[in-house]
């Protein structure tokens, strides 16, 4: 797909406007995307920025630990017998595990726009495995009909695949966060660059020490060495005598210093906005409170994550799964882990579903994660002393 980008690009066997090797817009050809800044911005030189680190890690994390199951669509039964069952939650290869698999391809996604798999199946078109592919050794095209495909780099050649072999998830618009943020990246590691350079050396005064009397350029060296020596590293702190009228003035933060220090928050903020995800998981927690916080990590789910689990459902789906079980199943994350943040409103909404016959007491041991009990299966309401003996599929 590089090289097809590159012909395209400068003009061989397309009718777009071709582009010099000198041109600004031609360097994102080769993974090289300069900024205002001067700061060119690939996927190694953006994780060295903490936000940056901090929001791929949390995204690419949290959906690898989510477990995914496959549902019937009729009562919602578990089919765990389903031969992509195992792949989605347990294991996607003998050495990689299905969260593991989904980390890597979110990782990817986030860092390079796509993340892929490929699909191996036994002789009977069984899904049987799950492998990451490498981004940079896929190329994806389109059938004159839409219907894409993909060409494949291997150690043997090129190896065209099935849209239905490859497992795909990408970032928005198939276009990294990094791309599309790499003017706010670049600014904020253009900030921790100018700051270690300021600090280099202790190049920051931290005071200045007036003397009434004129002195020469070696009095000066001696005044300042026998106060280093008697006012730093170790001694830092110790009471300061100044003889013959001399005075120790430190030096306050300035506006400018302020301002900076302002700057590098809204940074990352500008980062938090590029990943959709709330300042606080960031751990920017100046505007950050109680209420705030807990809101932001409900948001967390239904801005950041939401999205990704989508695509993630419908990539396993249409890899894993034929048309008419399609029909018939479907893929879902279960997230009820992010939700339980609140243990006293969690146990008043378990009781509340229990009072009206919503849940049975098993579902409720299985949403605390806890094994089933006999006779726990029916619909009955414990607060009332007559059953109905109800079970739940007879209600329904």
């Amino acid at each position: 797909m590089a090289l097809q980008k590159i012909k395209n690009a400068l003009g061989f066997g397309t009718e777009q406007k071709a582009l010099t090797l000198t041109d600004p817009d031609a360097l994102s050809l080769f993974g090289v995307l300069p900024t205002t800044s001067g700061v060119s911005i690939g996927p190694s030189t953006a994780m060295r920025v903490p936000a940056v680190a901090c929001a791929v890690g949390l995204i690419s994390e949290t959906i690898g630990a989510l477990p995914f199951k496959l549902y019937g669509r009729a009562d919602k039964s578990a089919w765990i017998d389903h031969p992509a069952y195992r792949l989605v939650h347990e294991e996607a290869n003998p050495w990689t595990t299905a969260a593991e698999l989904r980390e890597q391809l979110t990782l990817d996604a986030l860092l390079h726009g796509e993340g892929y798999a490929q699909v191996v199946r036994l002789a009977d078109d069984t899904p049987y495995e799950l492998h990451r592919l490498k981004p940079g050794k896929v190329q994806r095209f389109e059938e004159n009909d839409g219907e894409p495909y993909y060409m494949v780099s291997t150690d043997t050649g090129q190896v065209r695949l099935s849209y239905r072999d490859v497992l795909r998830v990408e970032a928005i618009g198939g276009v990294s966060p990094i791309t599309l943020g790499r003017e706010a990246i670049a600014l904020a590691l253009t900030f921790e660059q100018h700051i270690s350079s300021s600090l280099k050396n202790g190049t920051r005064l931290s005071g200045v020490i007036e003397h009434p009397n004129k002195l020469d350029a070696t009095a000066k060296l001696n005044l300042l060495k026998d106060w280093k020596a008697t006012h730093s590293g170790q001694n830092t702190g110790n009471p300061a005598i100044a003889d013959e009228g001399a005075k120790f003035v430190p030096m306050a933060m300035t506006l400018a210093d302020a301002e900076f220090a302002e700057n590098r928050l809204e940074q990352i903020r500008e980062i938090a906005r590029v990943f959709r995800v709330p300042p606080t998981m960031l751990f920017e927690l100046s505007r950050g409170t109680w209420s705030n916080t807990e809101e932001m990590a409900r948001q967390f789910l239904q801005i950041t994550l939401k999205p990704w689990l989508t695509d993630w459902a419908g990539a396993y789906a249409r890899c894993l799964l034929t048309p008419e079980e399609r029909a018939n199943a479907y893929f879902e994350a279960v997230t009820d882990d992010l939700l339980t943040t609140d243990t006293v409103a969690r146990a008043t909404a378990y009781g509340q579903y229990r009072s009206m016959g919503a849940v049975t007491a098993n579902e409720v041991r299985a949403g605390l994660n806890l094994p089933p009990l006999p006779g726990g299966d029916t619909l009955d309401n414990p607060h009332i002393t007559t059953p109905d003996n109800r079970t739940k599929d007879k209600a329904a």
